[in-house]
């Protein structure tokens, strides 16, 4: 399995990698547009990832702007429901209207909070099919 954190906060970003690990490759990321540039290299390549855990809030690029491309690349090549990565949002905001517009308007797959709990973040993996 091909994995990418998007992560700015480089904590999380650890406990993610390490968490994450345990199911394949898992790439990192430390702002939207790196995230954008290393998922839309891999993506051309015919090399997608199989999962991206992507904070909402990210330096010079939110990840609901990533999001968005990451589903406009799709789009664009064909990939339809089914055949598109599975992206799980991760962030400390609370804010209903992030969870709604990163699900509804952005086609996020999953959403888990911060701080992150390694059985929950276990149990949504499980939910999506990815597992150890």
């Amino acid at each position: 399995m091909k994995i990418l954190v998007v992560e700015d906060d480089a904590t999380s970003r650890d406990v993610l990698h390490s968490i994450l690990s345990e199911f394949g490759q898992c790439d990192l990321a430390a702002d939207g547009e790196e995230g954008i540039a290393v998922f839309g290299k891999a993506f051309s390549q015919g090399e997608p990832y199989d999962l991206v855990c992507l904070d909402i809030l990210l330096p010079r690029m939110d990840g609901q702007e990533v999001l968005r491309r990451i589903r406009g690349m799709e789009t664009a090549a064909g990939e339809g429901k089914g055949g598109e990565t599975k992206v799980v949002m991760i962030t400390a905001l609370s804010d209903p209207k992030n969870v709604v517009e990163a699900f509804y308007r952005g086609g996020a797959t999953a959403y888990v909070p911060k701080p992150i709990d390694r059985d929950h973040l276990f149990q949504v993996l499980g939910k999506l099919g990815v597992g150890a």
